[in-house]
């Protein structure tokens, strides 16, 4: 595929290999395991001494179709399909640190992220470190000798924090660590962290790229030598958090509308900053696109827009925001995001619920904040949704 293609156009013809019967549509290829012409065909296809699929554990023509059309998108060598986003983190650590290795990893993170870093990988003996998200020489002060991975959110979730990849990425090149963000919130749309200086890209693909809320999955992306051989790929062959040919043909009709689709988001999601700016019980708003946004300089130089996320402070704390919730009638109450419906969660009882009250506290995870996934219904129809329960 020509490497001048926008990526609407990459969205839709990337990936394609069409089979003998020359279907339009990509086909969906559900089968375990893939017959061999010979004895020393099977032979030479398990020893990588010739290309071609063997079991859909690792190899599978329509996942395949999808990894390659996401990382045409990210402006990737390779791409690694895996059953969700945390399985798509969880792959990329277990492939690339052992133990006795550190992780400084920012604290504005995804609540299971944090668990993951906490509490499953330290019975491993791989410590992490967190810190902030925006303070650069934070990272730089928790170096070790030891340190092998910088792990970050931009933006992260819920408060749409933006980490200045560029600096942390030289950052980690100094310490002789590679740089991890997820990039879930924006998509390669709007954020291409690889161009950045990151040395990997995390996707939970459940979002954005499928857009409709059908499906899980997730994506680890980056150059060939890292995922390929590095490890990543070879904890996913053996341990198989592998996704699906369904999920993955699901995923690939998702990112032909992704451009569109992001486009109409951050739309949306723009007025109804504003709007809720204006509500005289709300104390803050977080949206990366509002001139108030603490990095809005650097989230208009890294990012194409504001993405489609918005949280904010209710006045009154958890009761006052809890009414906000069970007064919606249009708004789904669901800790996804990234659909096209509207999604409305209270992240210090759900989606960051598990992690301590001082985590919470050091996130800036408040009683008080919401987080609406602003979908694409008409954005007065959602703004009076939440009207009713902030009157």
């Amino acid at each position: 595929m020509s490497d001048d293609l926008q990526p609407e156009t990459l969205a839709i013809h990337t990936g394609i290999h069409r089979s003998q019967f020359n279907e339009h549509s990509e086909a969906l290829y559900l089968t375990s395991s893939y017959v061999f012409d010979s004895a020393a065909q099977a032979a030479a296809r398990f020893a990588g001494e010739e290309p071609g699929n063997i079991y859909s554990r690792f190899t599978n023509p329509t996942v395949t179709a999808l990894e390659e059309r996401l990382a045409a998108l990210e402006e990737a060598e390779t791409c690694i399909a895996t059953s969700t986003g945390m399985s798509a983190i969880l792959t990329s650590v277990m492939g690339l640190l052992s133990a006795g290795d550190h992780i400084v990893a920012s604290r504005s993170l995804f609540g299971a992220t944090v668990n993951l870093f906490n509490n499953i990988l330290k019975r491993f003996n791989i410590d992490t470190t967190f810190v902030s998200a925006t303070d650069v020489s934070a990272w730089e002060a928790a170096v070790r000798p030891n340190t092998k991975l910088f792990f970050l959110e931009t933006p992260s979730n819920p408060l749409t924090e933006i980490s200045d990849i560029t600096e942390l990425s030289k950052v980690a090149k100094k310490a002789g660590a590679w740089l991890a963000v997820d990039n879930c919130f924006c998509t390669p749309i709007l954020q291409k962290p690889l161009k950045l200086g990151a040395d990997i890209v995390i996707h939970s693909a459940t979002k954005y790229l499928d857009g409709q809320g059908r499906v899980l999955g997730g994506a680890v992306l980056g150059n060939r030598e890292l995922l390929m051989e590095g490890g990543v790929f070879g904890f996913l062959r053996t341990a198989g958090p592998t996704l699906s040919a369904f999920n993955a043909w699901v995923i690939l009709k998702g990112l032909e509308t992704l451009k569109i689709r992001l486009d109409a988001h951050a739309n949306n999601a723009m007025q109804m900053a504003r709007w809720l700016e204006a509500q005289p019980n709300i104390e803050r708003v977080y949206y990366p696109g509002l001139p108030s946004h603490p990095q809005y300089d650097l989230a208009t130089s890294q990012q194409k827009n504001g993405g489609g996320i918005v949280s904010f402070e209710v006045k009154g704390g958890k009761q006052a925001a809890w009414r906000v919730i069970d007064e919606s009638r249009l708004i789904s109450i669901t800790a996804n995001l990234g659909d096209t419906k509207s999604t409305l969660t209270h992240p210090a009882s759900t989606t960051h619920g598990r992690i301590s009250q001082e985590a919470r506290d050091d996130a800036g995870i408040s009683d008080g904040l919401l987080r609406i996934a602003v979908g694409l219904e008409a954005v007065q129809d959602i703004q009076a949704d939440l009207a009713r329960g902030l009157a």
